[in-house]
């Protein structure tokens, strides 16, 4: 029997980015778990309005999200835990500049540089909608036909009710086989 345990997001575990943009000549970093797909070709990065990155999201339009791996989670936790308002986060990360020039996690496997296109304003929460102007993966976690090989990467999971980084796990089948 299923209990009607009220309005609530239920959709976690999800992926722990941490989403870099540019502060001036610095960039600035915030841990965000609200990442996803809206259609092939954009994503969106939903932020609280209070975050002080948004700011700079808004001003330049440019924006990267970085895939975190276990290797990371002392940085990727302390960017998600001070503000940008109080504290400058520029040498959190080693980085580069994308081609867009967003900020671009040197140590991060996987990083979508994105462009905004649109922002959607719910209550509290700004979300930005943005195309995928490129993706940068390491090498080592390419398989011999150039696809991502998310076996090898294992990005950390978020899960927000517990406040819990999780590890990708084993796979229990492929898509559209079970219809034997």
């Amino acid at each position: 029997m299923k209990k009607n345990i009220g309005s609530q997001l239920a959709l976690y575990p999800m992926p722990a980015t941490v989403i870099g943009a540019m502060n001036g000549d610095k960039p600035t970093w915030t841990l965000v778990a609200h990442v996803g797909i809206i259609g092939h070709d954009h994503v969106l990065v939903s932020l609280a309005s209070a975050h002080f990155i948004n700011g700079c999201i808004k001003k330049n339009r440019k924006l990267s999200i970085n895939i975190t791996d276990e290797a990371m989670l002392p940085q990727v936790d302390v960017a998600g835990s001070v503000s940008g308002a109080k504290e400058d986060k520029s040498d959190l990360f080693d980085y580069t500049l994308g081609e867009n020039g967003a900020p671009i996690i040197t140590s991060a496997p996987l990083t979508m540089e994105c462009t905004v296109s649109d922002i959607y304003n719910t209550k509290g929460f700004e979300s930005f909608i943005c195309t995928i102007d490129a993706t940068y993966v390491d090498e080592a976690h390419l398989n011999a036909a150039g696809k991502i090989n998310y076996h090898s990467l294992k990005p950390v999971l978020f899960e927000m009710p517990t406040y819990e980084y999780l590890k990708t796990g084993e796979v229990t089948g492929k898509c559209l086989s079970f219809k034997k």
